[in-house]
């Protein structure tokens, strides 16, 4: 398992970051919910998404039980299920839209293992470049963790605002991709500011990790996005996203451009 960036790296989450630092811009990662609100409106969404400038996108694969989630991701997920939206049809859905962009396939541990020993490589082989599971903290399954660790896709994870420094040091040194330091305690879902800590946060986990690090929970404007992004390599966004979505693809992708504006401005 990779704890910094490589040089020279075949995948693509590596490969946009090292882009991204080398034209002094920001990352913008997405958020969407697989077969939301519909399996041919997620694929419009996906393909919206790397038109108006999306660096990374997060696939989140519907569950019934999404602990980490706040109230709009989990009526995205029930909606998703209901339609009958599965990880194997997320893994089609993905090969389906034939993106340039680099894929992360967010989801639960328990999907994951139903879906067999061979799903890491057929995520692969159907356009994924990296997982990230919300329920899997580092030393809690070392098996596990090893044979996502060793696979061909990044392992992003998790980290959070109480984190100590020590214990950031054994996250990141136990991932690859980039890290994703949640902004603050609690669910997903928009909020009307960031955390006053959150600069503090990120240099902790700086001094910690070479990898990237994106800061997301709560991000829903442009002005929120820019200001988490002083801070770190880039931001991810969901729930404002899904929430759009839910209104219109239109809705999504006009938000997408002012994240994107704003990022670059």
């Amino acid at each position: 398992m990779a704890s910094t960036l490589a040089t020279i790296s075949s995948n693509k989450i590596d490969q946009r970051f090292a882009l991204l630092r080398s034209t002094k811009r920001k990352a913008l990662v997405c958020y969407v919910t697989s077969g939301y609100p519909s399996e041919a409106a997620c694929v419009e969404l996906l393909h919206g998404l790397e038109a108006e400038g999306a660096d990374v996108i997060e696939i989140g694969v519907p569950f019934s039980d999404p602990i980490a989630d706040g109230p709009v991701i989990q009526d995205s997920s029930q909606k998703a299920l209901a339609s009958g939206m599965t990880l194997d049809k997320t893994l089609a859905l993905i090969a389906r839209a034939s993106l340039n962009v680099p894929i992360v396939l967010f989801t639960y541990l328990n999907p994951l293992l139903a879906a067999g020993d061979d799903v890491l490589e057929r995520a692969s082989a159907a356009g994924v470049d990296g997982i990230l599971l919300t329920d899997l903290p580092v030393g809690a399954d070392p098996d596990r963790e090893k044979w996502l660790g060793d696979s061909e896709l990044a392992f992003i994870r998790l980290v959070a605002p109480t984190t100590p420094v020590e214990r950031m040091r054994e996250i990141a040194l136990n991932g690859s991709g980039f890290v994703y330091l949640i902004s603050r305690l609690g669910v997903t879902g928009a909020q009307t500011s960031l955390a006053t800590d959150l600069r503090e946060t990120s240099e902790r986990l700086r001094s910690a990790t070479n990898l990237p690090i994106c800061v997301g929970f709560g991000i829903s404007n442009g002005e929120q996005a820019r200001a988490a992004a002083s801070a770190a390599d880039g931001v991810v966004v969901g729930s404002a996203l899904v929430k759009a979505s839910g209104e219109s693809i239109d809705a999504a992708l006009s938000l997408t451009r002012s994240l994107r504006a704003a990022l670059d401005s």
